[in-house]
């Protein structure tokens, strides 16, 4: 601190120094959140443009999940009938060996 100003002018001084300071800083930062939402837009509009193909593809996926939900469906049938024959199977062995005893 200098001896020669009076205390309350150089507090003063510090003061406008530092209110210039942080419009300086806000200055700036608002210039770079414009900058940053301009590229944001412009990424938006991208997206938006690009979309239909995007829908199409969607469709084709559908398509294919259909597909492998039937075979999955024919594969758990075969299981159920696969089981229930050798289940009778099992049983039709039990009576043979019963009627040559």
């Amino acid at each position: 601190m200098d001896d020669d100003k009076p205390v309350l002018e150089q507090v003063t001084d510090a003061v406008s120094s530092a209110a210039t300071a942080t419009a300086e800083v806000a200055k700036t930062a608002v210039k770079k959140v414009k900058k940053t939402a301009k590229k944001a837009k412009k990424a938006v509009k991208k997206a938006v443009t690009k979309t239909p193909p995007k829908k199409k593809a969607k469709k084709a996926g559908k398509k294919s999940a259909v597909k492998k939900s039937a075979k999955k469906a024919g594969k758990k049938a075969a299981k159920k009938t696969s089981k229930k024959t050798s289940k009778k199977t099992a049983k039709k062995k039990k009576k043979a060996k019963k009627s040559k005893r």
